[in-house]
């Protein structure tokens, strides 16, 4: 089985030293970077699977360098932050982070989410022989390819975080169907809900800036309000 590689971002030495030891127990391989330009440096010479970023950091901070790299490459992206308010941690999803975790934390928890961020990603991204349009869910100019992992609208190429493709094939699998914040948060997330109603909305909002032609206006992805989302066909 091929060794999972982590590339651990921070400008703090100690924390990066403190990580590496728990993630080396338990198995993966370790890159270690101290800003985003190299971060980005690495990325140009190495296949990473999952990155866990400092918010905060000299040159190229985690925002610019998440933002940077979500153009081309859509691997789990976990940012760590000293700063803990809802406004901080919705800034670091709407730039496509998977999961945002406040400092001080716990080793042990951050390796469990890294994990969890892992399977998610190859659950989705793994290759599997599959017969014709079994793998496609079509709503009119809406394509999501389930194989390839990949959206697009009106023929055109749209680039969706894992997060936000999960949440996209969770609600097109459940056609017409109202989905609570709950139930997207607690299926995508694999953990309890608790507050992760404003995690649910940002994602809802960032998916439909890419797929929608007026976000204020959402053709697919429909609100119910008091009760959750749906994805339909366009009426």
């Amino acid at each position: 089985m091929k060794q999972e590689t982590i590339l651990l971002v921070d400008d703090e030495k100690e924390i990066v030293n403190l990580l590496d030891i728990y993630f080396r127990n338990e198995g993966y391989r370790l890159l270690k970077a101290y800003d985003g330009m190299e971060a980005l440096d690495y990325l140009r010479e190495e296949t990473v699977d999952l990155i866990i970023m400092d918010v905060m950091m000299p040159r190229m901070d985690g925002i610019a360098a998440c933002m940077e790299i979500r153009e081309e490459q859509n691997m789990p992206i976990i940012m760590l932050s000293a700063k803990n308010s809802d406004m901080d941690k919705i800034l670091g999803l709407s730039i496509g982070a998977d999961d945002y975790v406040g400092k001080p934390f716990n080793p042990l928890e951050l390796v469990a989410r890294a994990k969890s961020q892992l399977r998610r990603y190859h659950r989705f991204n793994k290759e599997a022989p599959v017969k014709h349009n079994e793998n496609e869910l079509v709503f009119e100019d809406l394509v999501i390819d389930i194989a390839k992992h990949e959206v697009s609208v009106d023929n055109r190429k749209v680039k969706l975080t894992p997060r936000e493709f999960s949440i996209l094939e969770l609600l097109a699998r459940h056609q017409g169907q109202v989905l609570s914040m709950e139930q997207i948060y607690t299926n995508v997330w694999s953990d309890p809900f608790l507050d992760g109603g404003n995690t649910v909305m940002v994602h809802i909002r960032n998916i439909r800036e890419k797929i929608e032609l007026d976000p204020k206006r959402p053709r697919y992805i429909q609100t119910v309000w008091g009760i959750g989302y749906k994805l339909d066909r366009p009426s």
